[in-house]
């Protein structure tokens, strides 16, 4: 007989009967397994072309549905194609644009196309690609839309690159306003130019109608979107709004829209009008109900979008394979001393804060939006500098210890830094922030008094509070840090050896002799425009080996290990700032990770200690979670996934706000016990968070209501606002609210609530003799192994997502004072793993289960799993299917889970499950379902 030796087998000790059926059992929490992120990607339908330069994939759940058929000939000439100037991959993106540039959709526009490909992967040769192929059917002119006008030089090196440079690129800025003389050829644009406008001459003539006429009506040939996400928010700005009026006036232009983004949410697909989506002849009449159906069912719904934009031939989304590429984030602690300064400055706000109310008190204000909006803007941007300066020490020490291992060095900044600094140069720029804003808006409500003809002693009292409140701030400025930029720069070996790629046209340099001068970035022989492509070419060649960029450098250029330079060193990406969006993020890591590399480059995402900081990783991990759906088919697959545990800007973040709130004010008794540690104990934590959530504005004083939350407080405006809290404050309260947080989430796991997305599934969670004996000669740690709760039998053993089978530590801590150690043989695991097959936990230890004998279903311990699914193309019916849902559950969760077909057979056979239980909608069948 066999059996498992030194195996930690925990069984609790029954010092009482076995648990009696009426007692109400825990509920079990099951976590379904996440598939893996990416499959090796290669043209399903496609044949022709030689195969990538480099290993491309595509993430599961899109590579779990097949493109359609294809019926389109290419015209592009047999030598592009075999030399390999355009690769499979390219030229599978441009016959299905080609194709469905072939369709007219109900409200006789033209379909467009999705290029979803990730940085590095060859847009700019696909998209050439393209004007080319309609280029050769006589379709002469295309329109080019991009960032920035340097790319046009790109445009033109990819058409030379795939053999096509007698098709002119013309630079719509070079032109002048109304000259349509240009007969034929690429007409390449900024998006800012569609709003440009000139009042020469008395005439009023715009760009827009400049393109217009140029095109002429009827125009059918290419419309290309460069980097399309920056079309975003289409109804409120200009330039979105131009983009949608530039495809209603050319219905019939083939529109191609290309970005490793797309959009980072929902509401920003608007300016995709040409993908059929909604509109006419759809299930969404309107963008509006589109998005309403989208954002009410959740990330799941997301992830149906970019699965059926495949299926149906609008969209393509591959990106370089992860293989090689290493991700961290560095959580930076802070010395006393930073601390010291930190805390003053806290403490300085919030006296600012009390100053600012009374003096507008004392002034009798009635409208104060203003006033406050200028106030927490300049809180937040300082506090922001603050902790973004505690990061210098490290870095560059991270950077000088990478240069020593022969690495070479890519700084990125948030664009607001590099801009913000050209306005703050002195050494001491915080303190010329502060004291700036402070100064023009206490000047505003010392003069405004004068302008209302109030005059005398409130004057008098304001201006002495200014004084005082100015002294304080001359007194902290000689504490605060330096110029971060300029720092870096310094610290790391001047401009001689830092190639700068960024937005501003000036810097602050050290002379020899220890002195600062301001010197313009222009160089002798290189105006400013021209100076961020050379000092990129100064890093490609290895002149210099560490380059700092802002966003003004980060569209378009390449910093790679490209086999083609002389700089061949192994990049190692760090971000000082997260940017504030995720299109921005995706823009700047795929600057170092491209298409023919020699390595893959290393990224580090700096973050210091400081909780209220964690807000920023924030903002861009629900953007990046939210943009994996949408444009690659699944949340995790953006490059930054690691930050999904600084992820709090969704529902669960907004209850756990409302609860922390509650609790500080004495309204409600928390479930969740603050954090242990805090010096003077609860008491004493609810006193200092109901005092510090004063001091930064989140709650305030009502005559009526007496101490209230701020009204509109988001989950934004809350971890911006933590910032201004002392660190050991803001430490705890964001310990607290992440401790709701979880808490939320795991109360919504173990009630069938939690939306975990695209999820891989067991339909058989029990686990044979023959594994179980082979994981247990293979346990990786001494906690690892086999344990069991007076309430789980044999029966209840589950795979665990780890391939070691193990019980979490707080429920081993809870219950290993009264375990024994037991050895189980195979007889036993076998009738058990047998028995519970068909049986629940109930029938096991007392032969019987009250649910089961009233008629009920009782999963308790079992091996199978029940599953209802609707598989196919599910998009079109989806509202249908989740108000029926909703109708039958009294729930409007829909679970979207990945499921392999062969297994999913597999396991219907061993367990007998009625194969007429899955429904499948093709989509022949949308109208009729």
């Amino acid at each position: 007989m066999n059996y498992i030796t030194h195996i930690p087998l925990l069984m609790q000790v029954q010092r009482t009967q076995t648990p009696a059926e009426e007692e109400e059992e825990e509920e079990e929490t099951e976590e379904l397994g996440h598939v893996d992120t990416y499959a090796d990607y290669k043209p399903s339908k496609s044949t022709i072309g030689i195969s990538h330069p480099d290993i491309v994939v595509e993430t599961n759940t899109l590579s779990s549905v097949p493109p359609p058929d294809i019926t389109y000939t290419l015209s592009i000439p047999n030598l592009t194609i075999n030399c390999g100037l355009l690769s499979a991959l390219q030229l599978e993106a441009i016959i299905y644009a080609c194709q469905q540039h072939e369709v007219i959709l109900q409200n006789n526009q033209r379909a467009g196309f999705l290029i979803g490909d990730g940085a590095g992967v060859g847009k700019g040769r696909t998209v050439a690609g393209i004007i080319l192929e309609n280029y050769l059917k006589g379709r002469k002119k295309a329109l080019w839309f991009s960032v920035s006008n340097d790319l046009k030089y790109d445009a033109e090196r990819d058409l030379k690159d795939i053999n096509a440079p007698t098709i002119p690129v013309h630079a719509l800025n070079k032109i002048k306003y109304g000259d349509t003389a240009t007969s034929e050829g690429v007409l390449f644009a900024t998006y800012s130019a569609l709003i440009g406008e000139s009042q020469a001459g008395g005439q009023r003539r715009t760009r827009l109608k400049q393109i217009l006429d140029w095109c002429k009506p009827g125009f059918d040939g290419v419309i290309v979107f460069d980097e399309c996400h920056k079309a975003k928010n289409a109804t409120s700005t200009k330039m979105g709004k131009a983009v949608l009026d530039l495809q209603h006036k050319l219905p019939l232009a083939r529109v191609v829209y290309a970005s490793a983004t797309g959009a980072s949410e929902p509401k920003n697909m608007i300016y995709m009008s040409r993908l059929g989506i909604w509109g006419d002849g759809t299930p969404f009449k309107t963008f509006d109900d589109f998005l309403h159906a989208i954002e009410k069912r959740g990330v799941g719904a997301m992830e149906i979008v970019a699965m059926d934009m495949k299926v149906s031939g609008m969209y393509i989304a591959r990106q370089l394979s992860f293989s090689g590429v290493s991700f961290r984030i560095e959580e930076i602690s802070l010395d006393d001393d930073f601390k010291l300064v930190y805390n003053k400055s806290a403490k300085l706000w919030a006296e600012t804060l009390a100053v600012f109310m009374r003096a507008a008190d004392e002034l009798c204000l009635v409208s104060r939006k203003s006033l406050w909006g200028q106030f927490w803007s300049s809180h937040q941007r300082f506090f922001k500098y603050l902790c973004i300066a505690a990061k210098v020490r490290c870095l560059v020490e991270l950077a000088n210890k990478e240069l020593e291992a022969g690495k070479c060095i890519v700084i990125v900044l948030c664009p607001w830094l590099s801009e913000a600094l050209v306005k703050h140069l002195g050494g001491i720029f915080l303190w010329s922030l502060l004291g700036g804003f402070m100064t023009v808006t206490l000047v505003t409500v010392v003069n405004m008094p004068l302008c209302l003809g109030l005059v005398g002693f409130s004057t008098a009292r304001i201006e002495e509070m200014k004084q005082d409140l100015l002294n304080k701030i001359a007194d902290l400025g000689k504490e605060l840090p330096l110029n971060t930029l300029d720092e870096l720069i310094d610290k790391l070996g001047g401009p001689e050896k830092v190639s700068e790629m960024t937005g501003r046209k000036g810097r602050v340099v050290r002379r020899p002799d220890g002195s600062v001068r301001y010197e313009s970035r222009a160089e002798q022989s290189h105006t400013i425009d021209h100076i961020n492509l050379k000092e990129k070419d100064r890093f490609m060649c290895g002149e210099k080996l560490v380059a700092i960029i802002s966003e003004a450098a980060s569209s378009g250029i390449s910093l790679q290990a490209d086999k083609r330079v002389k700089n061949q060193c192994r990049r190692v990406h760090m971000t000082l700032e997260l940017p504030w969006s995720a299109d921005r993020a995706i823009q700047q890591f795929g600057r170092t990770h491209r298409s023919n590399q020699v390595t893959a480059p290393e990224y580090i995402f700096l973050i210091s200690e400081l909780a209220g900081e964690r807000r920023f990783a924030s903002i861009v991990a629900k953007r990046l979670e939210s943009l994996g759906a949408l444009t690659h088919g699944d949340r995790r697959a953006t490059e930054s996934r690691d930050l999904s545990k600084y992820n709090f800007e969704n529902k669960y973040g907004t209850k756990a706000l409302d609860k922390i709130t509650k609790a500080i004010l004495g309204h409600i008794e928390s479930k969740v016990s603050p954090p242990k540690g805090y010096p003077g104990g609860d008491s004493l934590f609810f006193r200092d968070m109901k005092h510090g959530m004063m001091d930064v504005g989140i709650f305030c004083k009502e005559p009526r209501f007496g101490l209230s939350t701020e009204k509109d407080c988001s989950i934004t405006k809350f971890l911006n606002r933590i910032l201004g809290l002392e660190v050991h404050k803001q430490n705890s309260l964001f310990q607290y609210f992440t401790d709701n947080f979880d808490y939320l989430i795991e109360k919504d796991k173990k009630e069938g609530k939690y939306d975990m997305g695209i999820l891989g599934i067991d339909v058989d969670r029990g686990m044979p003799w023959e594994e179980a004996y082979e994981k247990a000669q293979n346990l990786n740690s001494p906690d690892e192994g086999f344990y069991l709760s007076y309430k789980v039998s044999l029966a209840g053993y589950h795979r665990a997502e780890s391939d070691a089978l193990h019980v979490p530590a707080r429920i081993l801590m809870q219950y290993q004072e009264a375990c024994d150690t037991v050895s189980p043989s195979k007889d036993s695991w076998e009738s058990q793993f047998n028995f519970s097959f068909g049986k629940c936990s109930h029938a096991n230890w007392n032969g019987k289960c009250k649910k089961i004998e009233e008629g009920q279903e009782c999963l308790q311990g079992m091996r199978l799993r029940q599953y209802h699914m609707l598989c196919g193309a599910l998009l079109r019916v989806w509202k249908r299917v989740a108000d029926v849902v909703s109708d039958i559950t009294s729930s409007s969760i829909l679970t979207d889970t990945l499921i392999n077909a062969r297994e999913v057979l597999d396991n219907m056979m061993r367990t007998s499950v009625d194969r007429q239980s899955v429904i499948q909608y093709q989509p022949n069948e949308w109208d009729s379902a």
